[in-house]
């Protein structure tokens, strides 16, 4: 490091411009009275006195009358202690602003608008790993491969994983290997339209950023109820509902798991309407208390716009409306909704069918 260094580096440690150019020549003279040193460096003579004073209470420097004032430099014990001080708070400062940089607080925001891509996946990852119920993500399969670790996360802890993996219209969905998803996600489709990156958790928690090619790049995090509905319909209907499935686990055999209500009764209306028993456990809460609720029963009835005239599965247009089904447990019926109930007993947070008997 050459004087000149040394100077911006005195500078940045606090000290002025003149105190920096008298203490950079003393430590190079050694002793010297303040009108040699006034002549040694650029400091004005009218300024030198002051200049010294200011250093020795900094504990750079000492002076002393010798005929005229003098200084010498301190050992610089304790100006190393403060250099190696202030360069630990800076490193820790450093540390603080990537982590803050990297991690954005959005918790106490409703919606938060960001400019990087990179912090839009990383609070993904974020909200993946807190899944406790339900995870829906619209994804490349590159963005798959960084999430994945935080998706088996997400899988290990009971979650229900659905992914939509989006590519270029001539993407071969053979190219998918089962082993990509085992282990990691409930259910995989296959999209061959650009399509932006959707997450959704736990009907409170959205990223969204627009597809690589879209003109405006920006992210949207979003951490609220009502907003996470919008997208929800979004992903059902755009992302989700009429592409390939390329992976689904388990069998033709109950229990079937679902989040969605609306799949839950796209998935039994079949066999109810034929006059089997349904058999169901649910998990949710009150609607009108917020309690928890577990309840376990037969379904003896179903509801949604146009279900009279149903015959075999419900299309997704007859189940845009109220959805619920009617529980009967031991202890009484209770009316079953989905997310965002209103008018039944209890909003469901998962849905389960223990059994079909026909």
């Amino acid at each position: 490091m050459n004087s000149t260094e040394l100077r911006d580096a005195l500078e940045d440690a606090g000290l002025s411009q003149y105190q920096a150019e008298a203490y950079n020549t003393l430590l190079q003279l050694g002793t010297a009275s303040a009108t040699e040193l006034a002549d040694a460096c650029a400091v004005p003579t009218a300024r030198i006195y002051d200049v010294l004073r200011d250093l020795e209470a900094k504990g750079y420097i000492e002076t002393y009358e010798q005929d005229s004032l003098h200084a010498r430099a301190c050992d610089p014990e304790t100006v190393l202690d403060d250099f190696r001080d202030r360069a630990t708070m800076l490193e820790t400062a450093a540390d603080e602003i990537e982590d803050r940089w990297e991690e954005p607080e959005v918790d106490r925001h409703m919606l938060s608008i960001v400019k990087r891509f990179d912090t839009v996946l990383q609070r993904a990852a974020s909200f993946i790993r807190d899944a406790e119920n339900e995870v829906q993500l619209s994804a490349t399969p590159e963005q798959y491969e960084k999430l994945r670790p935080a998706l088996r996360e997400a899988y290990e802890n009971d979650a229900i994983v659905k992914v939509s993996l989006h590519t270029d219209p001539d993407a071969d969905p053979s190219a998918f290997d089962v082993a990509d998803f085992e282990g990691v996600v409930t259910e995989a489709r296959h999209r061959t339209l650009p399509t932006p990156f959707v997450l959704l958790v736990d009907r409170t928690g959205t990223c969204f950023a627009p597809h690589a090619n879209s003109l405006n790049q920006y992210g949207v995090l979003v951490n609220d109820y009502t907003l996470t509905y919008v997208f929800h319909w979004y992903f059902q209907t755009c992302l989700w509902e009429v592409w390939d499935v390329v992976y689904a686990e388990g069998d033709d055999d109950p229990p079937f798991v679902f989040a969605d209500i609306r799949r839950c009764v796209r998935t039994i209306e079949p066999s109810f309407s034929a006059g089997a028993t349904v058999r169901a456990s649910v998990t949710g809460f009150d609607t009108a208390t917020g309690a928890a609720v577990e309840l376990s029963g037969d379904i003896v009835e179903l509801h949604y716009s146009g279900a009279a005239e149903t015959d075999g599965t419900p299309a997704l247009s007859q189940l845009a409306g109220q959805v619920c089904f009617t529980l009967r447990t031991d202890e009484g019926s209770y009316s079953v909704g989905g997310w965002g109930a209103v008018l039944e007993e209890v909003e469901a947070t998962r849905v389960t069918i223990t059994g079909v008997v026909e």
